[in-house]
């Protein structure tokens, strides 16, 4: 199975994106994944097999849980049949960042003269009471 056919699936990029945030208990995927795909627990855990199988899960056992994580290697097959098309999406990403920083830039120095011009203004001296 190659990794688009792993990854064509949207309950396992599901699956995936959850484990992303970290390792996670088959329960609490199962859970999830049920109640937003409206499948049952066996199902979800065919894809969490799948997932195993191919590289992109891994499993660990803790107690009578057992927790899932990302595994590194079936991303790695997907991103070394994405490399040679990097370059059409590398030029307009760079270009993208270069702007952000233009931006960035642009509000650190308008805050900058306005914190300049606030000093020399100086602060407004409070009312005084008559005595």
């Amino acid at each position: 199975m190659h990794a688009f056919d792993v990854l064509g699936d949207p309950v396992r990029r599901r699956i995936l994106e959850l484990l992303a945030e970290g390792e996670a208990p088959a329960g609490a995927v199962c859970a999830i994944v049920s109640a937003e795909f409206g499948i049952t627990q066996p199902a979800v855990s065919q894809h969490l097999r799948v997932l195993r199988e191919q590289g992109f899960a891994s499993v660990r056992a803790d107690g009578r849980r057992r927790l899932y994580a990302v595994d590194a290697r079936g991303l790695q097959q997907a991103s070394d049949w994405l490399s040679p098309f990097e370059r059409f999406w590398r030029g307009p990403l760079a270009a993208l960042g270069t702007e952000l920083k233009r931006g960035q830039r642009a509000r650190r120095l308008d805050a900058d003269a306005d914190a300049v011009h606030d000093r020399a203004d100086g602060p407004a001296d409070p009312p005084r009471d008559e005595e």
